[in-house]
């Protein structure tokens, strides 16, 4: 089957060589270009394209406000080319992929050119992956706060039935930035145990996505060094190109160890270490995003006697890490996202945390 793809880049040279690149698979037949957005969006309703490949900076109209106005008119998978490393602007990337865009792509920071194969693999593979995904209109935020999801509404195990949780490991990567937004801006300034989020992310845009999310997060958020015991009430991602454990004595340990399943860090060597440092008084969520990468880990956390929860398909950009560990068995709860948040703070309502 063959993938369309719009590109919309200001950059003349940029456009010729993506168009070579993408020209060089057969499934792949680049239906339109556009120096803009303003431009692109009037070139969407004639050559309707699978997937949308788009700069962020531009004239006109720039990739956040084309995003926005492609997933309230035009619903496409839209993935974001950008220079992220040393970027001042790395942050703005995070407001796209809240706008609706599902992926980003870094482009070389040298520029791009035609033999970069390691770019050029991973550009593909994305194209790939977004062809497959389902996008709907994206609603304006509201003015006013909406009501939250009552628990009692859903099918699911009191809060109550599980142990009490001393950390909280989360798992996700395609579409999980705004998943962990949604979910750690609920969270008050008083949560009482500390968060391990493994994200999948290219490198160069870690920082970006903490500043990001911290702008909204009541907590702190660090990068977890070696040697230290996680603390109540701070949110921790493994450095860059790093898998996060857990020692015998509870102590943080960051590793180069080889990638697990392609990933590293890896969702399920955390939340294997975790099962074995805090068996059921752990808690593991799983988030949206491709392959197969913390359904083990979170099998192991169920087999401990922890609370695990997957995002329901419903509202996963890509349901496949979920769904791997609720085909395993490894997931007790299957959750909507907006429900996710709340039920962890009953959990922990009787450590009187919430005020």
């Amino acid at each position: 089957m063959t993938i369309k793809v719009l590109l919309v880049e200001d950059s003349k040279i940029s456009l010729v060589i993506l168009r070579r690149i993408l020209n060089e698979f057969p499934q792949m037949e680049v239906v339109g270009e556009a120096p803009n957005g303003l431009e692109a969006l009037r070139l969407i309703p004639k050559v309707q394209p699978d997937v949308i490949c788009t700069d962020l900076h531009m004239p006109q109209m720039d990739g956040l406000e084309f995003t926005t106005e492609v997933m309230s008119h035009y619903p496409k998978p839209i993935l974001v080319l950008s220079v992220s490393v040393q970027h001042e602007d790395t942050h703005h990337i995070f407001d796209v992929l809240e706008a609706g865009a599902v992926d980003i792509c870094p482009k070389p920071i040298a520029g791009l050119t035609m033999g970069n194969q390691a770019f050029n693999r991973e550009l593909i593979n994305k194209i790939i992956v977004l062809s497959g995904v389902r996008v709907f209109k994206k609603k304006p935020k509201p003015l006013v706060k909406p009501k939250p999801i009552n628990l009692q509404d859903l099918t699911f195990a009191p809060a109550t039935s599980y142990p009490k949780p001393k950390i909280i490991a989360i798992g996700t990567s395609t579409g999980g930035p705004p998943a962990l937004q949604e979910i750690l801006s609920q969270l008050p300034a008083n949560f009482s145990v500390p968060i391990i989020c493994v994200q999948h992310i290219c490198q160069g845009f870690l920082q970006g996505l903490i500043d990001w999310l911290s702008a909204t997060c009541k907590l702190p958020i660090k990068i977890a060094q070696s040697g230290y015991k996680p603390q109540p009430g701070i949110i921790y991602f493994p450095p860059e190109q790093h898998h996060l454990e857990l020692n015998n004595q509870g102590d943080f340990v960051c590793s180069d160890k080889p990638a697990l399943d392609g990933h590293r860090p890896s969702v399920t060597v955390t939340f294997e270490s975790v099962a074995k440092v805090y068996g059921k008084k752990s808690t593991a969520i799983l988030l949206t995003g491709m392959g197969r990468d913390g359904a083990k880990g979170m099998l192991a956390i169920a087999q401990a006697g922890g609370l695990t929860i997957a995002q329901d398909e419903a509202t996963s950009i890509i349901f496949g890490m979920p769904k791997e560990a609720i085909d395993l068995g490894a997931a007790r709860e299957v959750l909507p996202l907006g429900a996710i948040a709340p039920m962890l703070l009953e959990l922990l309502q009787k450590q009187s945390i919430v005020q």
